[in-house]
C-alpha cells in the first residue's frame, strides 16, 4: 500500500496526487509509468510518473476522472492508501541533445510531457512546447511547463486563453519558422495522429506516447496491442514510445473505442 501524502485539484476532474514510493522514486527515468489499483478487486490503471522526488521518497501521479475507477481514485484523500501500485513499467524514453525539441501535448497528456521536457532541457536542447485544451479551465501544469521550456505556445480550442485553435495550429507554426529536429507529442490519439501528420509533411521526426488500453502491465495478456510499421507491438514493454509516423491510428482509435460506453 503507498501513501498520499499530497493531493492538489489541477482542475475540476484532474487531480495531482504525491505518493510514498521511495523504489519507485529512486529507480524512475522520464517516461517511465506504474499501475495503480484502488481495493482488492479494482481495476488496473496506468500512469505516467509526471514528477518524482528521491529526497522524499515519493513520486507525483495525475489523474483525470473519466470512469468508476479512476473516479475511486481521484476520491483518495491525504492519508489514504492506494492499494497497489507496480513500477516503473515500460521503456524510458531517449534522451540526448538533438538539438530544438518540439513537445506537443494536450489535456491530460501535460503531465507525462513534463519530465520529458524537462530531461531534454537538461540534456542541452532548445525545448519550444505546445501546450494545448480545449478551454482555458482545463489547461494544467502551465507553470511548470515554462520552467522547463525556452518557449511555450497555448492553444485553446475556443480561444479562452492564449491562441485560439488546436495543437496542429501551434506545431505547423514552429516547424514552419524553424528546424525542428525532434517532436515528442502526448495527448488523445487523435491528436498525436494530426501532429504526426504535419510533422511527416516536414520530415520532422517524431515519436508519439501511447495511451492504450492496459491490463498486466507485462505484455502478457495483449490489451495494448497496436500496429507499429506493420508489426504488432506491446505498448507496456515495447513502448510507450514510438515512431508516430509508423502507428497505426486509425486501429489505435478504433480499439480505444471499444469501452467508451462503459466508461
Amino acid at each position: 500500500m503507498n501513501l498520499i501524502v499530497r493531493k492538489e485539484a489541477l482542475s475540476e476532474n484532474v487531480f495531482r496526487l504525491e505518493v510514498d514510493a521511495p523504489l519507485i522514486a529512486k529507480s524512475r527515468r522520464a517516461g517511465h509509468f506504474v499501475i495503480v489499483k484502488v481495493g482488492k478487486y479494482g481495476e488496473r490503471i496506468p500512469l505516467t510518473i509526471a514528477e518524482s522526488d528521491i529526497g522524499r521518497g515519493t513520486i507525483t501521479l495525475i489523474i483525470q476522472r473519466v470512469g468508476k475507477s479512476s473516479g475511486k481514485l481521484c476520491d483518495l484523500n491525504e492519508g489514504e492508501y492506494i492499494t497497489d501500485m507496480v513500477g516503473p513499467l515500460g521503456r524510458a524514453t531517449h534522451i540526448e541533445r538533438f538539438g530544438t525539441v518540439l513537445c506537443a501535448c494536450g489535456g491530460v497528456g501535460t503531465a507525462p510531457m513534463l519530465p520529458i521536457a524537462r530531461a531534454m532541457k537538461e540534456a542541452g536542447n532548445w525545448v519550444v512546447t505546445v501546450l494545448a485544451a480545449r478551454t482555458e479551465k482545463l489547461l494544467i501544469l502551465e507553470k511548470e511547463i515554462r520552467e522547463v521550456s525556452d518557449e511555450v505556445i497555448v492553444m485553446t480550442d475556443d480561444g479562452s486563453y492564449g491562441r485560439k485553435g488546436m495543437v496542429t495550429g501551434g506545431v505547423d507554426e514552429v516547424v514552419s519558422r524553424e528546424k525542428v529536429d525532434l517532436c515528442v507529442t502526448i495527448g488523445p490519439a487523435v491528436m498525436m495522429k494530426y501532429v504526426a501528420k504535419v510533422t511527416k509533411e516536414f520530415g520532422v521526426p517524431t515519436v508519439a506516447s501511447l495511451n492504450t488500453i492496459m491490463v498486466d502491465g507485462t505484455g502478457m495478456c495483449g490489451a495494448c496491442r497496436v500496429t507499429v510499421g506493420g508489426k504488432t507491438r506491446f505498448v507496456c514493454v515495447d513502448g510507450p514510445e514510438f515512431d508516430a509516423h509508423e502507428v497505426d491510428f486509425d486501429e489505435m482509435i478504433m480499439r480505444l473505442n471499444t469501452y467508451k460506453e462503459y466508461e
